[in-house]
């Protein structure tokens, strides 16, 4: 499975297809104002919902002091696409690659303390909120960064032909959601973002998380070792499954995308089925953990705030999520690296802005990473 670029990446688009070369509070804000881990942030916040409504003042205020928040308004400025006032949301989700304290071991590399954007997904929910659209956007595709200033003030030049997650690695959060509303046209109404750590303390807290894999994954560099069949994965075996892209398909990103996107449709039908809500400990430790390991765009970044965006999340479930790679094609010159297949990412970037569906076409034909179906 598998957008476009705007403005023009600049690079010459050969056909699209073909053989990879392997060689908030209570107070809503009014809509025209402007709503790893990854998906999985926005439901494990939704224990909130429960303990804000017990009157444990003490609950409340400890959770509410574990949230951090960026303020991407104030640094994006008004040179951003219209907010598209028809009841639906746009959240920019990142898994974040921290190098450093504990996310050293976990994300590897030296601890130096720079951050990527790992997973990087585009969650639309549609008006009504009972269903979504996920599109991953792969960290290897070329893309035009814009000039972009960060949540410190500073502004960074823009650049050319550079990987998508360098946005995030050069001016965090506010630049990735710059980068993404360049390539796409579309307005990110919020943005959350979840490390490495987080991410399996969450999968512990929900007690592991039930997949079946079809074929081997063996990869070493993930510390993932899956015969084919059914397993209950923990945290650190999760963390592995949605890292791993030498273990299966292609070896590539794309690959990665597709286990990621089937991990998490199943952990969404898991979170359903724990109890969490009949278990004030379990749920406890889920909103504990989820609140520290988030980072939330300012307009999320309270208890209430949050209370209210998960408690719009809860009526989707996985059988009314659809997700998507974002269209790309494999870059001729270099088979490590993808270019967005611009006539088609056109087709899904329209749906999301018209708040339709994402039609099949814009995804036929495009590269994949071979790695669908290995996961369920």
């Amino acid at each position: 499975m598998s957008a476009e670029s705007t403005p023009e990446s600049g690079i010459p688009e050969p056909a699209e297809t073909g053989p990879r070369h392997r060689g908030k509070g209570r107070r809503r804000k009014p809509r025209s104002g402007s709503r790893k881990a990854l998906l999985v942030t926005a439901w494990t916040a939704a224990g909130v919902v429960v303990l804000g409504g017990t009157g444990a003042g003490y609950v409340y205020f400890k959770l509410n002091g574990n949230l951090r928040s960026v303020d991407i308004n104030q640094a994006l400025g008004n040179d951003r696409p219209t907010k598209v006032d028809n009841g639906s949301e746009n959240i920019l989700v990142l898994g974040s690659d921290t190098r450093s304290g504990k996310n050293k071991k976990l994300g590897g590399g030296a601890d130096d303390g720079s951050a990527r954007s790992d997973t990087a997904m585009i969650v639309h929910v549609y008006e009504g909120h009972k269903k979504a659209s996920v599109v991953s956007i792969p960290r290897d595709t070329l893309v035009d960064r814009p000039r972009c200033t960060d949540t410190k003030g500073t502004t960074h030049p823009a650049a050319s032909g550079v990987m998508f997650n360098e946005s995030y690695s050069t001016g965090g959060a506010a630049c990735a959601v710059k980068t993404v509303e360049s390539i796409t046209g579309v307005r990110m109404d919020h943005y959350l973002e979840v490390d490495f750590e987080g991410f399996q303390q969450l999968i512990d807290d929900l007690g592991g998380v039930t997949v079946t894999t079809s074929k081997n994954i063996d990869d070493p560099q993930s510390h993932l070792d899956l015969k084919a069949g059914t397993h209950t994965l923990d945290g650190e075996q999760a963390l592995g499954l949605v890292r791993t892209r030498h273990g299966v398909g292609d070896g590539s990103d794309l690959g990665r995308i597709q286990l990621q996107q089937a991990f998490i449709k199943a952990l969404i039908d898991q979170v359903k089925h724990v109890g969490v809500f009949t278990s004030p400990k379990k749920l406890y430790d889920l909103a504990d953990t989820a609140t520290k390991a988030v980072t939330t765009d300012s307009d999320l970044g309270s208890v209430n705030s949050l209370v209210d965006f998960a408690d719009g999340l809860k009526g989707i479930s996985s059988s009314h999520m659809t997700m998507v790679t974002m269209p790309v094609r494999y870059d001729p010159a270099d088979p490590n690296r993808v270019l967005p297949a611009k006539s088609k990412a056109r087709l899904v970037w329209n749906a999301l802005r018209n708040d339709e569906p994402i039609p099949k076409s814009a995804t036929q034909g495009t590269a994949t990473g071979e790695a669908q179906g290995v996961v369920s």
